[in-house]
């Protein structure tokens, strides 16, 4: 932990992301960092297990503190404390489940500031008077279902929510989140206790990243089998997970503002979870055009290359992109594949692709890059492909296209409106948008745009031009350096209402 004895400027709390993982949010936030230079940032770095975790990426030196947050709850024999006091801080937890309040969550860190000595998560989740409130609360909403796996639900929901009132809180003149969820969390929290602004900026809409984990886990015991389907008769674990992520999104959205998504869909699915119309903004992502203007491209036009960039993990759905190259390569067995990035974030999916791969017989056409410089392979990449099931604005579509490499994607996130335009009408579009887990379709335009090399030019020619009109990195920070300088200015929360 760095630390310094001032304030900072900016407090970023980052769930999951920076500094442990590369890409994505995490080089956003580097980016965001390095290019404000006079500013102090501290940084809250949410983690899953306690152990030591290696950053992926350094902070830079305006980075004067940075708390790693553990979720996991480890074990201890509780400290005892007065029963009333425990009462009473359980019924708050229990209320704060169903409200999500401002009101709730100001009480429940006053309750616990009172404790003496100051708790760990532990010693509240282990205490006789809150699992009794949790065994009634079972009895009378999850009877159905196993309490063991009702017990463990509760403590990694609610022991992430007592993580976050239980971290000392950098001292900071704004407050900056990039989810919800327990990120969120801490910056409701931040938001109430110091007076000070936050807001939040979503690349991609947390709440339904965890809609989705949610309905297609296995690790949730007593499920009702109904697929990605949200409507079900009766009540599972899944309705539990379900119901508690939304109440602290609304938590999230009620202390924020204003509430940045990159593209307007997400603006209007932000106003659908609760977030109030009036602090909706878009600002995208952007990049430095001019970084990749001098690359050349190097590809061989008798043997083209299709890549897929991205960590290789469920999200990204590779075996579709494996599955349309098997499709590809049946009818033009000269192209080539390449999947590029990192293999060590989900092991076990990592070797079921490599698997697909071997059966379907396309080893030697289909090459496992790992974690890549991105800009030496984009000279060779003829055609960029994108198979995720979720996405906010993938960078690589805007790194290709400042590269002239066309896009194949699906209707996800700003894919279309990146490949398309952001106008009703259509205007040049730089790829092809494509169905979700669709590799047939996806292997159709795969060939449509391998075959017509003059189309691939084209729209490749009309993704730089869309770049580097909509998508500059300098008028993006600018916007950043505006709103810290607008919310610093405001000294206390209550304004912002």
């Amino acid at each position: 932990m760095m630390s310094d004895s001032a304030d900072s400027d900016v407090c970023l709390i980052v769930e999951g992301a920076y500094p442990f993982v590369v890409g994505g949010v995490s080089s956003w936030l580097q980016d965001l960092i390095l290019s404000m230079p006079d500013l102090r940032f501290s940084l809250v770095a949410i983690k899953a297990g306690a152990m030591q975790q290696p950053w992926r990426v350094v902070p830079p030196s305006n980075v004067v503190e940075v708390i790693e947050v553990p979720l996991l709850i480890e074990p201890c024999l509780p400290r005892r404390y007065p029963a009333a006091q425990m009462k009473r801080i359980g019924r708050l937890l229990l209320a704060f489940l169903s409200t999500g309040g401002k009101g709730e969550l100001i009480r429940l860190r006053q309750e616990i500031e009172q404790l003496k000595p100051p708790p760990a998560a532990g010693d509240l989740l282990s205490n006789p008077e809150i699992f009794d409130l949790f065994t009634h609360y079972y009895d009378t909403a999850f009877r159905s279902a196993s309490f063991h796996h009702f017990f463990w639900a509760m403590r990694v929901l609610l022991g992430g929510l007592l993580k976050m009132l239980l971290v000392p809180l950098p001292k900071a003149k704004v407050y900056h989140t990039i989810s919800t969820g327990f990120a969120g969390l801490l910056a409701a929290r931040a938001a109430y206790e110091t007076g000070q602004p936050a807001f939040i900026t979503e690349h991609g809409i947390y709440m339904l990243e965890r809609q989705i984990e949610i309905m297609m886990a296995d690790w949730i015991g007593d499920q009702i089998e109904t697929g990605l389907t949200l409507e079900r008769e009766g009540h599972d674990l899944r309705d539990l997970w379900l119901a508690v992520f939304q109440t602290y999104t609304r938590a999230c959205y009620d202390a924020c503002n204003p509430i940045i998504a990159l593209y307007g869909a997400n603006n209007q699915t932000q106003r659908r979870l609760g977030a109030p119309q009036e602090r909706l903004r878009v600002i995208p992502n952007g990049i430095d055009a001019d970084r990749f203007a001098h690359l050349e491209h190097k590809g061989d036009p008798a043997r083209p290359l299709v890549a897929l960039i991205g960590r290789v993990v469920p999200i990204k759905d590779v075996k579709t992109f494996i599955r349309a190259a098997g499709f590809v390569l049946a009818e033009m067995p000269e192209v080539r594949f390449a999947i590029l990035g990192p293999l060590d974030e989900d092991p076990d999916y990592a070797a079921d692709c490599e698997a697909l791969v071997k059966e379907l017989g396309i080893v030697n056409a289909v090459q496992f890059a790992g974690r890549v410089n991105v800009a030496e392979w984009l000279p060779r990449i003829d055609l960029l492909v994108l198979t995720s099931l979720s996405e906010a604005q993938p960078l690589v579509i805007l790194e290709g296209g400042a590269c002239g490499v066309p896009v194949v994607a699906p209707d996800v996130g700003s894919c279309r409106e990146m490949i398309e335009g952001r106008s009703p009408r259509v205007d040049r579009p730089g790829g092809i948008v494509t169905e979700l887990v669709n590799p047939d379709g996806t292997a159709a335009a795969i060939l449509r745009l391998l075959r017509a090399p003059s189309l691939r030019r084209a729209m490749g020619e009309a993704l730089r031009d869309r770049v580097a009109k909509d998508y500059d990195r300098s008028a993006i920070i600018a916007e950043y350096r505006h709103i810290y300088s607008m919310l610093g200015a405001q000294a206390r929360f209550s304004e912002l209402q």
